[in-house]
């Protein structure tokens, strides 16, 4: 016996367009997903050093979450406007950058109690 084929519905679209931003991660080249790896641990590292050197430099909390606020929000809108589909290399280092800061920053946040 053999199955009837799916019906293109709005869910079955849905769920295929799940499947591949899931599956993102894991297709590509080493070399792509090596690098992504590697700027996400370093925009960790970053995060938690250069927020952490920049608050004792300038000692004034909310100046420095605003400026690194203001810094990712612009990356992300020339991102948006640059980039359509799947990004280059360059802006998939870019991007896990700014994940690994913004994760530094609210896990440093919740150490601090603020």
């Amino acid at each position: 016996m053999t199955r009837m084929p799916i019906q293109a519905t709005r869910f079955d679209r849905l769920q295929r367009q799940g499947a591949q931003v899931l599956s993102a991660p894991f297709q590509g080249s080493w070399r792509r997903r090596s690098v992504g790896v590697l700027a996400l641990l370093f925009g960790f590292y970053a995060g938690q050093n250069v927020t952490s050197w920049w608050l004792q430099t300038i000692g004034q909390r909310p100046v420095v979450v605003l400026s690194v606020v203001l810094l990712l929000e612009l990356v992300v809108r020339i991102r948006t406007r640059v980039v359509q589909g799947r990004p280059p290399l360059g802006w998939l280092v870019l991007d896990n950058l700014r994940v690994g800061v913004v994760y530094a920053i609210v896990l440093e946040a919740f150490k601090l109690g603020s």
